[in-house]
């Protein structure tokens, strides 16, 4: 059956995690996403890698994990966009395609001279999505930044961590997940805009704007009630108990949120603490949360003995919040993402077998899934070159010797595995 994208060409001029996510989104749902790398953009012997499958070519480059989750469900085009030749390519690839994404510095789209306008004079049609990290005008417009920044000028960070402590920094970057996202999201509106009007745009994400959603309670508290936003690790600003608290096991752990009278009575029925039921400094909401160093002790007293599952398990039978929380191993032994089919297994050639995270949606027309597992490096370059610009085998070999493209990474010696 086919994907609601398919017949879609996406062209991807992007780095980093922002960029690859919305165009891999796209992909899984069944777009041609055509990722365009510059010939020198990676070592040929990163580190850290996994060992190649029995039988498969050991090239290290297409072995880097992080890179094959991000850019699974697309093929890559080796080509150095800065030189006139490659800039031409892109141009006449430009044309065939209905959506073009970069993330780069507004500066640099113009000088290698495939900004919106040049594009447009040969693709009037085209949506173009450019994913600046603060926006395209005002005074920060030429500044680039990666996830920590944006998650530290959104403010974020400031609401992370302990309040005896310092800010702190997510362990993932929600910016660019969350750009991604809202970049996919914005795509698919234009393209359906598109298709009733026959018309292309200029659509700008802003990466920074974008997790400004994700702390607009906090903008809203200042805005209405004017409190400021303070760290408050684990616990909640009204609920109480609320926390992860210890269990059996080295570093082994479960969250608990208690929101209602109803819950807390629940919840001291099942560790066998009637008698925190009883207390009247503890009956209602607001006196839990003035006391919640206590509580947090006899709800300790009660988990450090039991396993993870187990907390999640007696509590939830009684209506109480919990879950286990569960270290990344462990993802894929859980019963429920077992059974959903959370993680979707694709075949690479030269790493085997491969877990990327599948869409979270799953649609019954088949529009999720991930196809196919993450490109080997210059995968497109026959499908751009040969198929769709018609060049021989000649003018493909002159564009290798001028280091326009090539069907393995240029130079660049050891790096990082990622």
């Amino acid at each position: 059956m086919a994907k609601a994208l398919q017949g879609i060409r996406v062209l991807e001029m992007t780095i980093a995690v922002a960029g690859p996510v919305c165009c891999h989104i796209l992909g899984d749902m069944g777009a041609e996403v055509i990722k365009v790398e510059e010939p020198m953009s990676r070592a040929r012997t990163p580190m850290h890698l996994p060992k190649p499958v029995e039988g498969a070519p050991d090239h290290p480059y297409n072995r880097v994990v992080n890179f094959n989750e991000l850019n699974r469900s697309k093929r890559l085009l080796s080509l150095n966009v800065a030189k006139p030749e490659g800039r031409d390519i892109y141009l006449k690839l430009a044309a065939q395609c209905d959506v073009m994404v970069e993330n780069f510095a507004p500066r640099v789209v113009g000088n290698l001279g495939i900004d919106y306008e040049s594009v447009k004079k040969v693709n009037p049609g085209i949506i173009y999505v450019s994913m600046p990290a603060f926006g395209k005008t005002g005074p920060y417009k030429d500044r680039g930044s990666y996830g920590p920044g944006i998650d530290a000028m959104s403010g974020i960070s400031h609401l992370t961590g302990y309040p005896e402590g310092a800010p702190g920094k997510p362990a993932n970057f929600f910016c660019d997940q969350n750009a991604g996202l809202h970049a996919a999201f914005a795509i698919l509106t234009a393209l359906r805009h598109k298709r009733r009007t026959g018309e292309g745009q200029y659509i700008e994400m802003s990466m920074l704007e974008g997790e400004l959603q994700a702390v607009a309670p906090a903008i809203m508290d200042v805005t209405l009630n004017g409190r400021e936003g303070n760290r408050v690790g684990n616990r909640h600003h009204w609920y109480a108990p609320h926390g992860v608290y210890p269990c059996a096991g080295e570093d082994r752990w479960a969250a608990i949120a208690v929101t209602s009278d109803e819950q807390w009575q629940a919840l001291c029925g099942a560790i066998g603490r009637t008698d925190l039921a009883a207390d009247p400094r503890y009956t209602k909401q607001a006196d839990r949360h003035a006391h919640q160093e206590p509580l947090d002790d006899a709800i300790s007293a009660w988990t450090k003995d039991l396993e993870p599952y187990e907390v999640q398990k007696r509590l939830q039978a009684v209506g109480v919040p919990a879950g286990a929380v569960l270290q990344v191993d462990e993802l894929f032994s859980d019963p429920q993402l077992q059974h959903r089919g959370s993680f979707a297994w694709a075949d690479h050639p030269e790493l085997g077998p491969f877990p990327h995270t599948r869409t979270a949606w799953i649609s019954k027309q088949g529009n999720y899934g991930v196809t196919p597992a993450g490109p080997t490096f210059g995968s497109a370059n026959d499908r751009v070159l040969r198929e769709l610009l018609s060049m021989s085998s000649g003018e493909i070999d002159e564009l290798v010797s001028a280091g326009v493209t090539s069907y393995e990474p240029v130079g660049g010696g050891e790096g990082r595995g990622h």
